[in-house]
Parts: structure tokens; C-alpha cells; sequence
């Protein structure tokens, strides 16, 4: 570790992403003016709320308890994400822009940014409406609140400037890096809550709970870093060997990382965010669906987990091909004059790596998603409902932080590489 911070790129690196995480954690507690926090803080612990709102207050760092500048956090951001994913593979001009490298990712960067904002505002409109209802927050005047929903609207925008920046100029993806922060954060009082149910009674299943999350940590290390490797082999003859000369495709069983989990939680808090203001409509009709979606749509419903199982799959398969090209990869192949074995070169090899990413993928999504409805199944079973950790939690977790080591190793690397060269 001491030889790693020698390397001035990656001591650079980590004293950037220390800093960013300080203004992070200073703005979560910066709070929105005109809002109680003290009620804020009893609506997250006792109403019926609390288990929606307590998931919001983890993904958005722990900012939603101080109902701080930055309560949304990057959720508006991935919600726009999707949107404009999906509209890549209906929309013409979307698609060709994709296909352009950089110059097109950041057209359709821009895009999600502007797309964010009618999200942004609607959210937090919603989480006003909310408070307003549970009496935590006063009626504004319009201009106040005009200013209350710009404060929060700009937080996410400020949100998404960091995570470009960690992106950049950080260690691994400033996206999931601030998630991350999010879950560590909640850590301590998840693990408080957990040991608070543990008694004479319960004290077999705490100890099972406790086995099953370390069997549940290396089955996502295991998978986050299981890889398929397909050979391939070129017709040119090696100088040295006077052979053919092979080398492998690696293929990762979970391609697209955490992302999907990331996506699927974006998109099952919509309803919720939907219910808010509804249930506290004069409408007795309007009034009943809002808390219809709020009690079918809380982390221990088994309607919200079975939508959650889905689209985890669902955001699994559309990001692998996002990330994976099998007619690319086979047209780079043919070009340089490789072959699979028994595989011809073109088409045949294309349906051949789409048949064997389309298993591979398989694989990864029923993992992934069985591991975001965990906390669901463990509370069937052992009864938990307060959980210190939970298949969610984990997954982003552990991928950070393996992002994170195989980012310092890449920096290690080309660091030792530029030391030979000079």
C-alpha cells in the first residue's frame, strides 16, 4: 500500500476523491431553507413512509434526513439515463449518434442532462408535497417555493458535475462512487438495528443472517470477477515459435456491472415518488392509489420485489448490449486475421459470440437479480426486517471496491510501464 501512494498519479487520485467525498458529505448537510429537520428525521423513523423514505436517505448519501441541497441525489440522472438508453434502440439519429465514439457520447450526454431537469423537479415537488402533508414542512409562497425546488434541482446537477469529476480525475466511476457512499454511510445504523433484534429467540437466525452475508459477499466477488475466456487464433506465423499464435476473448459473466441494480432501484421508487403526492390528495379515489402504491411498493412487498427481480434482468441484458458488440468484435477479429477455432470468420463467428453471451448474460441477470430481492427472502425465512445488509448493498459495495482495486493496479501498471520507457 505505502509503494502504491509513492506513485504520484495515484496519490493525486486518492487525495481528489477524499476531497470530493468531504464537499459531498459538508453539502448532505446543508439543508433546504423553510423545512423542519427534526420532523424530517421522525417521518424517516416512524410512518408509514419510512421504509421508501429510508431507502431514498440511503441512496442519496443520508442527505434526505437533513433534507439537504442534495436529497435527490443522482436518482433524476439515472432515471433520464434509461430513458435515453431505450430510446437509442427506437430512435434513428440516437442510434448513429452512439456509433460516433466520443463525439457522440457527448451529444447524448448532453441530452440526459437536459432530461434530468423535468425529473429533478418533479421529484422534488413530490418529496414537498409530502412534507407538506405530514405537516413537516410549511405552505410556501410561489417564490419560496420556486427557490426550495431549484436549491434541490441544482444539488443533483452538482451531484452529477462530482461524479464526472471522480470519473475523470478520481478513482473508478464517480457514479457509483457516490452510491457507494451512500450505503457505507447508512452502515452503521443498519448494523445498530440488526443487533437491536438480536435476543435468546432470534439469536439462531442472527447467526445464520450473519453466515448467509458472507456466503452472499464472496458469491459476488466470485461472479464479479468470473470470466469466460474464448480462444482465438491468428494465421500468421510467429517469428519465434514457428506456430500459430493464440490468444483469448475474456468475456465477464456480469458484464454490466452494478449498473443494472443502480437502474432497476431508479425506476421502482418512481411509483412511490407518484404515490406522495397522490395520497395526500382531497380525492378519496386519487387518495386510495396513492397508498395503494405505497404499500404495494415497499422493500418487503412482494410486488415490489418481483418488479424489482425483472428489471434487473431486464437493464442486464439492455446494458451488456450497450457494452458488448458481437458484430464489432467479430469484424476486429476477421480484420487482424483471427479465427475462433472451429468457428468460421463473419457471420458465423457474430452468432456464435451472441449465442455465447446471451448464456453468460443469463447467468449474470438471475444473479444479480436474486441478489437485489435478498433482503426480501431473508425476511421470509428468518424474519428480519431491519437488515444490516442487504444483496443491494452488497453488490454496489463490493463491485466498487473491486472497480476501485482494479483501477489502482491499471494505474500501478502503466505507471511501472512509463518508469521503463523514460
Amino acid at each position: 500500500m505505502f509503494n502504491m501512494l509513492k506513485v504520484a498519479e495515484i496519490k493525486n487520485r486518492i487525495l481528489f476523491t477524499i476531497f470530493i467525498i468531504l464537499i459531498f458529505r459538508v453539502l448532505s448537510h446543508i439543508p433546504v431553507p423553510g423545512v423542519n429537520i427534526n420532523l424530517v428525521r421522525d417521518l424517516l423513523q416512524n410512518s408509514e413512509f419510512s421504509e421508501i423514505l429510508g431507502l431514498f436517505n440511503i441512496f442519496s448519501g443520508g442527505s434526505l434526513q437533513n433534507f439537504s441541497i442534495v436529497s435527490l441525489g443522482l436518482g433524476p440522472y439515472f432515471n433520464a439515463l434509461i430513458i435515453i438508453q431505450l430510446l437509442t434502440f427506437v430512435v434513428p439519429s440516437l442510434e448513429e449518434l452512439s456509433k460516433e465514439g466520443e463525439t457522440g457520447r457527448e451529444k447524448i450526454n448532453e441530452y440526459i442532462k437536459f432530461l434530468t431537469l423535468p425529473f429533478a423537479l418533479f421529484q422534488s415537488f413530490s418529496f414537498y408535497l409530502l412534507l407538506k402533508s405530514q405537516g413537516v414542512a410549511p405552505e410556501l409562497a410561489v417564490f419560496d417555493l420556486i427557490i426550495l425546488l431549484l436549491s434541490m434541482v441544482a444539488g443533483t446537477y452538482l451531484l452529477i458535475w462530482f461524479s464526472n469529476l471522480l470519473t475523470e480525475k478520481g478513482l473508478g466511476n464517480g457514479f457509483s462512487m457516490l452510491v457507494f457512499l451512500g450505503i457505507i454511510s447508512a452502515l452503521p445504523s443498519g448494523l445498530s438495528k440488526f443487533v437491536a433484534l438480536i435476543n435468546p429467540e432470534t439469536f439462531l437466525n442472527g447467526v445464520l443472517f450473519i453466515l448467509l452475508s458472507v456466503v452472499l459477499v464472496a458469491c459476488v466477488v466470485y461472479v464479479n470477477e468470473g470470466i469466460r475466456n474464448i480462444p482465438i487464433e491468428y494465421g500468421r506465423r510467429s517469428a519465434q515459435l514457428g506456430s500459430k499464435v493464440t490468444s483469448g476473448l475474456p468475456l465477464k459473466i456480469n458484464q454490466a456491472g452494478v449498473i443494472p441494480v443502480i437502474f432497476a432501484i431508479s425506476i421502482i421508487i418512481i411509483p412511490s415518488i407518484v404515490a406522495t403526492p397522490l395520497a395526500s390528495s382531497t380525492s378519496s379515489l386519487v387518495r386510495d392509489f396513492g397508498y395503494f402504491l405505497l404499500n404495494n411498493f415497499q422493500q418487503t412487498s412482494f410486488l415490489y420485489n418481483i418488479f424489482l427481480f425483472v428489471l434487473v434482468m431486464f437493464f442486464t441484458y439492455i446494458y451488456t448490449m450497450f457494452q458488448f458488440n458481437p458484430v464489432k468484435i467479430s469484424d476486429d477479429i476477421k480484420k487482424r486475421g483471427g479465427f475462433i477455432p472451429g468457428i468460421r470468420p463473419g457471420i458465423n463467428t457474430t452468432s456464435y459470440l451472441k449465442s455465447v453471451i446471451g448464456k453468460i448474460t443469463l447467468g449474470g441477470s438471475l444473479f444479480l437479480a436474486t441478489m437485489s430481492v435478498f433482503p426480501y427472502i431473508v425476511h421470509l425465512s428468518l424474519g428480519f426486517n431491519a437488515l444490516a445488509i442487504g444483496g443491494t448493498s452488497v453488490l454496489i459495495v463490493v463491485s466498487v471496491v473491486l472497480e476501485t482495486i482494479r483501477k489502482v493496479d491499471s494505474l500501478i501498471v502503466s505507471n511501472k510501464y512509463q518508469s521503463f520507457l523514460d
